[in-house]
């Protein structure tokens, strides 16, 4: 009862018994109010607001501070994401010293002292290596000097270009080159039938074989590119073996591409330079290179532009060399990957190009602006394109394992009626063909089949398991109407009929 009359104030008007307070008749002297609730020392709470202050983190935007901060609190690393395009650098944190940070090292005071003194006073001081880190040193200084010593060697070893001669005589009887195609070579028949058998294999090439070519309008010729750092030409119609070897490229050949007579062809490789070739002799004309590894090589298909050179490099750029003066005379800068192909269409006024972006962009000749961008959220990569040849559709290679149809008219739209699917392409640059006559489309695929279908309806004619590995290439010929030729990544390049 207390402790309930107490807690009402004396002078609280509400309180019930404020009557029999007042006279000292009724009720006993009454003691000081006093709270049952213990004392609270509000030091400890001053002391631990004054630790929160001192430990929370700074804002960076702020320019007045209630209280004094810590130099650790000054120079602690900003809390959360680092903001996208503030620039990098130690003052954000970890900065302890004027010069930045300064790490502590496992080192006695005193021995410290000692090595710094005799440093300064007699000019050395011993190795702070123990003896497992010093042969550790020793052993990777060797391996890294004998690495330089081998690049040296290699790049000795670039500049040397030469072309070895395997035929029987370069020349025949009545003085015309190996490389002149038969005066009776034409068309046997109009109509191109599917090839049943391999009637022929070329095997020279040490490593895979990424590109063939046949000799333009003719075939009588192949030419073949391939990882082993060589390009070979083989003969087609006689005697089926290789006729001369050209060596140039420090690494792996990436493109080849005949002139329109065959006198001459290109070659691009991954050591970043790119030849022009003299197919009869085998002496490179000339060189170009920006420093980036080409991956497509094309010279104007116009007879009186054979000395212009197109090139796709791999900083996202298409060059163009005047090969007569050998400078750069344009640059079409507009892909954001890598060019992968290079087509001429519309009479070769105008040139498609696809890339790493998975776009298609298309140029007008000489003018470095897109006239047509075409980019769709389905749309993959397309590392090979080929012209019908009848000049109306484009066949792209896409890496969702299906061959796309575009028009080549102004608006190279895509056709959906016409769609070649079965093969696996995925993650590989398997070249895509149209025979002579444009009834067949012709594909390799990742594991080393080559695919026919008909043009017109679209259906799987028939698959010929040409490797045994990826069939990278295949070529059909362009006199013999039933024969074709495959490579692929085993080295073999074979011949069907």
């Amino acid at each position: 009862m207390d402790l309930l009359q107490s807690s009402y104030a004396p002078g609280d008007a509400s309180s019930p018994e404020d009557e029999s307070l007042s006279s000292p008749d009724t009720s006993p002297l009454r003691l000081p109010s006093k709270s049952a609730a213990p004392a609270v020392d509000e030091t400890a709470l001053a002391l631990s607001a004054a630790a929160a202050s001192t430990s929370r983190p700074l804002d960076p935007s702020l320019h007045l501070i209630p209280f004094n901060p810590t130099a650790d609190q000054l120079w602690a690393p900003v809390l959360g994401p680092q903001h996208p395009h503030a620039p990098i650098s130690s003052a954000s944190g970890h900065r302890n010293h004027k010069l930045g940070h300064v790490e502590d090292a496992a080192l006695l005071p005193f021995l410290f002292d000692e090595q710094y003194n005799t440093f300064h006073r007699f000019g050395y001081a011993s190795d702070p290596l123990t003896d497992e880190q010093r042969q550790y040193a020793e052993a990777h200084a060797a391996k890294k000097a004998e690495k330089e010593a081998r690049g040296e060697g290699k790049e000795k070893t670039e500049v040397v270009v030469k072309s070895t001669f395997h035929g029987k005589e370069e020349k025949d009887y009545q003085g015309r080159s190996w490389i002149t195609p038969p005066k009776d070579a034409k068309a046997t028949n109009e109509r191109c039938y599917i090839p049943k058998r391999c009637v022929h294999e070329w095997i020279g090439h040490t490593k895979g074989v990424s590109a063939i070519r046949f000799f333009p309008k003719y075939g009588h010729l192949l030419l073949s590119a391939s990882m082993d750092c060589k390009i070979k030409i083989w003969d087609v119609l006689e005697s089926k073996t290789c006729m001369r070897t050209y060596m140039g490229h420090s690494k792996a050949v990436r493109d080849i591409s005949f002139s329109n007579d065959g006198s001459k062809f290109l070659s691009a490789g991954y050591d970043r330079n790119i030849q022009y070739w003299d197919t009869e002799t085998g002496q490179v004309i000339s060189t170009f290179s920006t420093g980036k590894v080409p991956y497509v090589v094309k010279l104007n298909p116009d007879e009186d532009k054979q000395h212009i050179l197109l090139a796709g490099m791999s900083d996202k750029k298409i060059v163009q060399w005047d090969m007569k003066s050998g400078q750069i005379t344009q640059e079409y800068d507009q892909h954001l990957g890598a060019v992968n192909t290079i087509t001429f269409v519309d009479n070769n006024r105008r040139f498609v190009t696809s890339s790493d972006d998975k776009s298609l962009r298309v140029w007008e000749f000489g003018i470095p602006v897109v006239i047509k961008y075409i980019s769709e959220p389905h749309m993959h990569s397309m590392p090979s394109i080929a012209v019908h040849p009848n000049s109306n559709w484009l066949a792209a290679q896409s890496l969702d394992n299906q061959i796309l149809i575009y028009s080549t008219k102004e608006r190279f739209q895509l056709n959906k009626k016409k769609r070649f699917a079965g093969h696996i392409v995925a993650g590989y640059a398997c070249q895509v063909s149209f025979s002579p006559d444009g009834r067949f489309v012709m594909s390799g695929d990742g594991e080393g089949s080559c695919w026919f279908w008909d043009w017109k309806s679209c259906r799987r004619f028939k698959t010929l398991k040409c490797h045994n590995g990826v069939c990278i290439g295949c070529e059909w010929h362009p006199l013999e109407t039933s024969k074709v030729a495959t490579c692929g990544w085993d080295g073999v390049i074979k011949y069907w009929d």
